[in-house]
């Protein structure tokens, strides 16, 4: 085989398993309880060790999300207070991890904020005003997908702020996290680390795929141009907001699955929960009652049965 050849088997083998773990989420939904636990799709011979990979990897996502939930449950009976920050270049896998954290949790007790660029009104307020907003209360979990850590990244890179607002914010999320640390919240930073050939390939992927292609924004596309101004300006920001109180945490994201798994198990080794106890959920009889009569439903009220 030559090597142009190779390269393109390499890039179709590469392709296929994007599709498959788009196909996977769908399949994380519905492999939930008894005997599909753990199933997988059967296809050809020659992906036998993929499959195996995969079984592995659903096994053991389904294991870590049972541990959120009993993670949920700590949190909500303690009152206890967690925010984590999300953060990394476009098509780092943020949006992955999150999907699979938040996928069997109460929304009430876990949510994200995921916010879009700020308001002209916003703009004048003190920088951290509108983050605080989203912060949890005792027995929340808040997920942050992209942070405050935007200034640090994407409005340095794209000039949305000047040198004295990079400073004073260089100045100011120490003392800033410090204090949510100090008001009891638990706050846990990860950084999704990709690389350059990896986001190229990701990008790829997306404008070739009509599920996908509004994932892509002209930001985006511009911060493919930008990657080594991006690089700078993660280093900076690693360097300068690392602290005791909030350290950062790398993880390596090339390939999804394992990082989903390896952030996923770090933020339970984070958390000091234990597993809480409740009463054996008792289902209580329906009442009937002898004048009780269903209404029937107007026919022009019904959705078509189309499949």
């Amino acid at each position: 085989m030559s090597e142009r050849d190779a390269s393109e088997a390499e890039l179709f083998r590469r392709i296929h398993g994007e599709v498959q773990d788009s196909m996977d989420e769908e399949l994380e939904l519905e492999l939930e309880d008894g005997d599909n636990r753990g199933a997988t799709v059967v296809v050809d011979k020659a992906f036998e060790e993929r499959l195996r990979l995969r079984k592995q990897y659903f096994k053991e996502l389904f294991r870590l999300q049972g541990e959120l939930v009993k993670l949920q449950d700590w949190v909500a009976h303690t009152k206890y207070k967690l925010v984590i920050l999300f953060e990394g270049r476009d098509a780092a896998g943020k949006g992955g991890v999150i999907k699979r954290i938040t996928q069997r949790l109460n929304p009430r007790v876990c949510r994200v904020s995921a916010l879009t660029a700020p308001s002209e009104r916003e703009k004048t307020q003190w920088y951290f005003q509108r983050y605080v907003a989203h912060l949890p209360a005792g027995g929340e979990i808040v997920l942050f997908d992209r942070s405050w850590y935007n200034r640090a990244g994407v409005e340095r890179v794209m000039g949305f702020c000047n040198d004295a607002d990079l400073e004073e914010f260089f100045r100011s999320v120490p003392e800033f996290e410090k204090m949510l640390v100090r008001s009891g919240i638990h706050l846990i930073k990860y950084w999704f680390s990709i690389s350059d050939a990896e986001q190229e390939f990701r990008f790829r992927c997306r404008t070739e795929d009509p599920l996908k292609q509004w994932k892509l924004s002209p930001m985006d596309l511009e911060s493919r141009r930008r990657w080594e101004d991006y690089t700078k300006a993660k280093e900076a920001m690693l360097e300068r907001t690392h602290i005791p109180e909030a350290r950062w945490w790398i993880v390596p994201a090339v390939d999804k699955k394992k990082a989903r798994l390896n952030c996923i198990a770090h933020l339970l080794s984070q958390v000091p929960y234990q597993e809480i106890e409740h009463p054996a959920v008792s289902l209580p009889e329906r009442e009937h009652h002898e004048d009780y009569n269903r209404q029937p439903v107007p026919g022009e009220m019904i959705v078509p049965e189309a499949f």
